[in-house]
């Protein structure tokens, strides 16, 4: 009874998470130039509401919809739609996924309509176990940035090991009596997302973050050997300084690497190994400097239209990255040094 309780509340938990994700974090503000990314991560949501929604109706009523070729389909989608995110952030030093690679990936799930359920759930967990071996090795090259990644990497720890641990109560849910094992399934699933929505919460620009760790550690090997780096260093801080190229919104790396005549990998290793950081996190910098100025010499205009001004895309984006990189709001920093040119002011006129 307590696990069916359990799992009660956490595919209700599940089904509202999967809208909230779906409406504010695959979106074109938070991917702009990964459309793989949306697209793949949407996909992801719906297979996985697929799944809580039959569990729901199974845990809730007598009836039974795990036969349904939408659950196989549903189960089989969950792993591949899951790489194909995994891929683009953890590794965005390596092109898209090809239109044949796709459908190879895909195909277990186009097969699984005229599968039986006894087939798809050992089928479909032992290839969620090798792309979780994927995960793993991936997230194991990252083990250089484990100091500035503590807490995410032991959330991270945590979700592996609960995808290991479905993986395994798939390969053997025969000898699991049915009602349990759909219950175990329904908690696990609830429980990922929890975790997602913590990590999100922990680290908003999560996804630009990773995807800016992983391509500094695939710098190993150089492809600046015959750049001026310092000469495109100062023309990239020219583009920022003069022509204030942080202002478009649209503004992606292989845009910026064009102006620069580089590719966009080279540029995008230069502002890794040269400055430390990678694209996002040094756009967001540029704006938030610009931000700051404007927020003091114009203290009559609106958060919001600085924000857009500096070329932030939404008010959220823009409150987050502030956040970041000041610690606190857009508005408590303008009250705060507004307060203290006041006072200062004060104290002279009184001197």
């Amino acid at each position: 009874m307590t696990l069916s309780l359990l799992a009660q509340l956490l595919t209700g938990y599940s089904l509202g998470a999967v809208l909230v994700l779906a409406l504010t974090h695959f979106t074109q503000h938070q991917y702009p130039q990964h459309r793989m990314v949306r697209w793949a991560g949407r996909a992801l949501l719906a297979a996985l509401a697929v799944l809580q929604a039959v569990h729901a109706v199974g845990l809730w009523s007598t009836v039974r919809f795990v036969e349904h070729p939408a659950y196989g389909v549903a189960l089989f989608l969950v792993a591949p739609c899951f790489y194909f995110v995994a891929r683009q952030v953890l590794a965005p030093q390596n092109e898209a996924p090809r239109r044949g690679q796709m459908v190879l990936h895909l195909a277990p799930a186009l097969s699984a309509v005229a599968l039986p359920l006894a087939w798809s759930l050992p089928l479909a967990f032992g290839l969620g176990a090798l792309y979780l071996a994927w995960l793993l090795r991936m997230l194991w090259a990252l083990r250089g940035a484990r100091e500035q990644w503590a807490r995410e990497l032991a959330l991270l720890a945590v979700a592996a090991v609960v995808g290991a641990a479905v993986c395994a109560l798939g390969l053997v849910q025969g000898g699991t009596p049915a009602d349990a094992f759909f219950a175990l399934y329904a908690c696990a699933i609830g429980l990922a997302l929890l975790l997602v929505q913590l990590l999100l919460g922990l680290r908003p620009q999560l996804a630009q973050d990773a995807m800016d760790t992983a391509q500094a550690v695939a710098y190993a090997t150089t492809t600046l050997t015959s750049v001026d780096v310092a000469g495109v260093v100062d023309r990239l801080e020219r583009l920022m300084a003069e022509q204030h190229r942080y202002r478009d919104a649209e503004l992606s790396l292989p845009m910026l690497a064009q102006e620069l005549g580089l590719s966009a990998h080279q540029l995008s290793e230069l502002l890794n190994t040269r400055l430390g950081k990678g694209f996002g996190r040094y756009l967001r910098e540029c704006r938030v400097a610009a931000a700051r100025q404007m927020l003091l010499e114009q203290p009559s205009a609106s958060v919001l239209s600085v924000g857009l001004a500096v070329g932030f895309s939404a008010q959220s984006n823009f409150y987050e990255a502030f956040r970041e990189i000041e610690g606190g709001t857009p508005g408590q920093y303008r009250k705060l040094q507004l307060a203290q040119k006041r006072g200062f002011s004060t104290g002279n006129t009184s001197v």
